[in-house]
């Protein structure tokens, strides 16, 4: 299902700031070379990133599911002074591909990639974030989401990723497991008295949670 009109997101770039020249050939390199472009964030989602975190200037930020490294050189426009992004990607070959974009950007001091399973790292970090982006394997997010919000500051936003799933989850009957998976954890955030949240129908749907 075609959730998000071509033509709309298309109006929407078009009157939307621009990125910077790095993040712009992240996009390009992506759209052209990866097998699975679809996963970036693109030009709009991208800038809603960037925006929300100047909004925040978070001094640490956590990002699970690096891809290519859009997402997180978008997210580390805001950061404060002295923050610091954590970016965490399984895959080998698009760590790598993200690395050599981090290592080209003024904030490549301020970024800090690790290779793995998040489960795994995450505990290993021992921060405590004001900003987190889950935006990885979909039968993971209730895992993820749990893991991080108690580390998450009071005041502080995690926001989710393809909380719309194609569309899959407004069908009356939810098929695939990665669908299920998202409307299973889209219904545990909206049961959680911890948190208050919205989800916004930008591209595949990003949802905002903010921690009570």
């Amino acid at each position: 299902m075609e959730i998000v009109n071509s033509r709309a997101e298309a109006y929407a770039a078009k009157y939307t700031s621009p990125t910077d020249a790095l993040i712009s050939e992240v996009e390009h390199y992506t759209m052209q070379h990866h097998a699975h472009a679809h996963m970036l964030s693109g030009a709009v989602q991208g800038k809603l990133l960037e925006a929300i975190s100047r909004i925040l200037r978070p001094r640490r930020i956590l990002e699970i599911g690096t891809f290519t490294g859009y997402s997180a050189l978008c997210l580390a426009q805001g950061l404060a002074d002295d923050g610091v992004l954590h970016t965490i990607e399984i895959r080998e070959e698009d760590a790598a591909l993200a690395a050599s974009f981090f290592a080209r950007s003024s904030h490549k001091n301020r970024i800090i990639l690790h290779r793995g399973n998040a489960l795994d790292i995450i505990p290993r970090l021992k921060e405590d974030w004001d900003l987190v982006f889950i935006d990885a394997d979909k039968t993971g997010y209730i895992d993820y989401y749990e893991l991080t919000l108690p580390l998450l500051k009071a005041g502080g936003v995690m926001l989710a990723d393809n909380v719309l799933f194609h569309g899959e989850v407004l069908e009356e009957v939810i098929r695939g497991k990665s669908a299920k998976a998202i409307q299973a954890f889209n219904d545990h955030v909206a049961s959680d008295v911890r948190v208050t949240r919205v989800l916004l129908t930008v591209r595949d749907g990003l949802m905002w949670i903010m921690k009570k």
